[in-house]
């Protein structure tokens, strides 16, 4: 099953509301009627425009367990950070040339605390703790002699391949790291019950494990980054967000009479992180 929806992905993100390839090579995630990432406006406005806009807030109702996880958490946290040192660079390019937020690289602190080695008890491998059948399908190696879910280059791109397939059924991305987790069986089944895809509405109907795995998640990112992105929120707080960044579009270029095609292609000729929405306010 997994093989035929790996085997479609390409059909599959031909509607994906977010991910979009550029025709210069630069993949940009944004919305179908043009959306335009916090950096490209950035170098489009001024930076007082800035100051009332709040930064990416945690959701409330993961406020108790990303602080406790934090706390918890401090050593295997850093040692995490000091190992990013060495592979988050090229996981950031290997993301953005997927088209997919960079900050799904703390997806394998998660996993494996960049270790590897990691060896899960039912036989996930690597940094990206890869099954072997998901990983054979997703192009790598694994055999008795070479398991290439340990290499961080080859398991990246492996990762990438998969969670982009994700986005594109469910186009959520706590949605997308439940089922990185436990599969989208599980998923699908507590949108179902719950009748909601809204992660903190279906999340009782998930298994723990993945329940958890979710929330982790958004602890590690906040641990890194100090606030979140768009990959910590549901597609609807998403959406709301993306809206208050348009109307601040719109202020610029009524007020600077510029057109808003000219702004939107002066943007996209810059290559971007694509570290969406992390604004800093001042």
């Amino acid at each position: 099953m997994l093989k035929k929806k790996l085997w479609r992905m390409s059909f599959f993100c031909q509607g994906a509301y977010l991910i979009i390839a550029a025709s210069n090579g630069n993949n940009l995630l944004q919305q179908d009627h043009k959306k335009i990432t916090c950096e490209q406006y950035a170098d489009t406005i001024d930076s007082d425009d800035f100051i009332n806009i709040s930064p990416v807030k945690l959701n409330s109702r993961a406020e108790k367990f990303v602080a406790s996880y934090i706390q918890n958490n401090k050593e295997s946290l850093q040692l995490s950070k000091e190992r990013g040192l060495l592979h988050f660079a090229m996981m950031d390019s290997v993301f953005s040339s997927y088209g997919l937020p960079i900050e799904l690289k703390y997806l394998s602190v998660v996993e494996s605390e960049l270790n590897g080695n990691a060896v899960s008890h039912v036989g996930a491998v690597g940094p990206w703790q890869l099954m072997p059948e998901t990983a054979r399908i997703l192009g790598l190696r694994v055999s008795g002699k070479v398991d290439e879910r340990k290499y961080f280059k080859k398991s990246t791109v492996a990762a990438a391949k998969y969670v982009k397939d994700l986005y594109c059924q469910f186009g959520d991305w706590l949605l997308v790291i439940a089922a990185y987790n436990g599969g989208p069986a599980p998923v699908y089944k507590a949108i179902k019950k719950s009748g909601s895809r809204n992660f903190w509405k279906l999340q009782n109907f998930l298994p723990a494990e993945t329940r958890g795995h979710v929330k982790r998640y958004i602890a590690t990112h906040y641990f890194f980054e100090g606030q979140g992105s768009i990959t910590t929120m549901t597609k609807t707080e998403m959406n709301t967000y993306l809206k208050m960044i348009d109307e601040l579009y719109a202020k610029k270029a009524i007020r600077d009479k510029t057109p808003v095609d000219t702004l939107q292609s002066t943007a996209n000729r810059k290559e971007i992180s694509s570290s969406l929405l992390l604004i800093k306010s001042r």
